[in-house]
């Protein structure tokens, strides 16, 4: 029997949708969500001839805010594609350390430079750019296909097995009937929903403000952390523009709205002074987004037909910008696990459970890593009048050069083997 669940799993799954069907189309993979973690998957998979549809809710990738940070261990796998060289063409800024920088002194918490990797720096680059660049190399392979506009509203469930999805979009109600069907779309993931999976959640003590403002061509390239008593400020340079987030306490945003903007940018001053005259380009809060910073993982990545990869599997705090480099990290252990399967057009439940296996250390001791700088060090500056001090862990010459290695290379390596 074939059910159809909808957007609210509490609901029985229909058996007779009401809704017609324009058009049925049948691939091996289908991948919901064009963020990095389903490209990449989508171009590993059409390298091995696979036939793969991507699904994108939108009609383009340009979307404001989302992490541009590219970390050496995705650059390492964009070698082993022979992708990295044009990769770096593309108009980008180099972050060889993380720095804060407080009223009295300037600490330097993660130094990139002295890594053993070809790429000692994490690449500033737009996400738009890099998902533009990675479906473009993509469509070289006549295996895969690229659907832009397509909101899935629908699992398409046979006897317990997903086998597909639903999506509105091209004049109306799409199928794709799939051996697998991957859910890789991000922190709101429908399929996530859809698919009734627990989460396991933690609290962390802050939400982020981010916008942007003109960058000097002679300010310092990379990003920059600052830190003063109740107030965080990171900077994160986007070439002629700043990429601002500015760190409040957890639930405090219904409060600075009432304060007013003129006392936002009065508080951003305070930090970084150098934004004086600057800070007049913010005259509305429409120019400002809101990030309700999450943290947390589905229990399970995996049901029959159906797999989950990326922030849909894990919301990452976005502390150390790691999120883009697991989800890919993610995507390529997918590849080389299912890859086989796929070929022979048979995936079992002990292949997902494989994937899952891979990536869920790894993931668990990174959020725990994030847990622990945003509470030993954000949760003091924001929540006191104390100012930044690095915590004595990290002061051990033993431990100083740990937090770049797993914020630059990951907990384990990850490498493309098909």
């Amino acid at each position: 029997m074939t059910t159809y669940v909808t957007e609210n799993p509490s609901q029985e799954p229909s058996v007779n949708p009401a809704h017609d069907i324009v058009d049925v189309q049948t691939t091996d993979c289908c991948i919901v969500g064009g963020g990095p973690a389903g490209a990449v998957l989508a171009l590993l998979l059409a390298r091995q001839g696979i036939p793969v549809m991507l699904l994108e809710a939108h009609k383009d990738f340009d979307r404001d805010f989302r992490g541009d940070t590219i970390h050496p261990s995705v650059m390492q796998i964009m070698e082993e594609l022979g992708l990295s060289d044009r990769l770096l063409q593309l108009p980008h800024a180099k972050m060889r350390q993380v720095k804060v920088k407080t009223p009295e002194d300037t600490v330097t918490l993660a130094d990139f430079s002295h890594l053993k990797t070809p790429y000692p720096y994490i690449t500033m680059l737009p996400q738009v750019k890099f998902l533009e660049f990675i479906t473009q190399e993509a469509q070289k392979y006549p295996h895969f296909q690229l659907v832009m506009g397509a909101n899935v509203q629908e699992l398409i469930i046979e006897n317990g097995v997903t086998q597909g999805v639903r999506y509105r979009g091209g004049g109306g109600w799409q199928e794709v009937r799939a051996i697998l069907t991957v859910g890789a779309d991000g922190r709101h993931s429908r399929l996530r929903l859809l698919g009734d999976f627990e989460s396991v959640e933690t609290s962390p003590p802050m939400d982020i403000l981010w916008f942007r403002l003109p960058r000097n061509p002679e300010e310092f390239e990379g990003g920059m952390g600052r830190f003063a008593p109740g107030h965080i400020v990171a900077m994160l340079d986007r070439g002629d523009e700043w990429q601002i987030a500015y760190v409040i306490p957890k639930g405090g945003y219904q409060k600075l709205r009432a304060a007013g903007l003129e006392e936002l940018k009065k508080s951003i001053v305070e930090v970084v002074s150098e934004l004086s005259e600057r800070i007049e380009n913010l005259q509305d809060w429409s120019q400002i987004a809101f990030l309700s910073v999450e943290s947390s993982r589905v229990q399970r990545w995996y049901r029959p037909g159906l797999l989950l990869i990326g922030d849909a599997a894990h919301i990452m705090s976005p502390v150390g910008g790691v999120g883009i480099n697991y989800a890919i990290q993610d995507a390529v252990v997918a590849a080389n696990v299912l890859s086989k399967s796929l070929k022979n057009r048979y995936v079992q439940l002990s292949d997902l459970a494989k994937v899952q296996r891979q990536r869920e250390l790894p993931t668990r001791i990174i959020q725990a890593f994030q847990t622990f700088i945003q509470k030993q060090i954000f949760a003091p500056v924001l929540q006191s009048n104390r100012t930044f001090q690095t915590p004595v862990l990290l002061r051990l010459p033993i431990l100083r050069d740990f937090p770049a290695r797993l914020i630059a290379l990951g907990v384990f390596p990850v490498h493309v083997e098909i």
